[in-house]
């Protein structure tokens, strides 16, 4: 069954890049989760959308590493909401993560964009 127009070219997450987007995101200072999903949404041009269900799951497992915290505050909106830090250990997390995905990125380039014996 083809994807709904509107989801169509959107772009799967590879497992593990969230993590690296949302403290990314929180490296850019403190958000509530709606707030997370909408920056993620327009820096990616739209090509990303995170759902609810996969973002506050998210939230809870990076909150339990340490990697961010969280403390009661108000929206925008006067509504009660759980806004999100980014720790010092995330922030070393952070630079791992971009550091690792750096090397997957060059490496399916690689593979997308072999260099031949004969161009070498």
């Amino acid at each position: 069954m083809p994807a709904p127009p509107r989801y169509r070219d959107r772009l799967e997450l590879l497992q593990g890049t969230l993590d690296l987007l949302i403290l990314q995101t929180l490296r850019w200072g403190p958000q509530h989760g709606y707030g997370l999903t909408q920056m993620i949404r327009v820096n990616s041009r739209d090509a990303l959308q995170v759902d609810t269900g996969s973002l506050y799951p998210a939230l809870h497992r990076l909150e339990r590493q340490r990697w961010i915290r969280a403390e009661w505050g108000v929206s925008e909106n006067k509504q009660r909401v759980r806004i999100y830090r980014l720790t010092a250990t995330g922030k070393k997390q952070l630079a791992a993560e971009r550091s690792r995905w750096a090397q997957l990125s060059e490496a399916i380039a690689g593979v997308l964009n072999p260099v031949r014996e004969s161009e070498a």
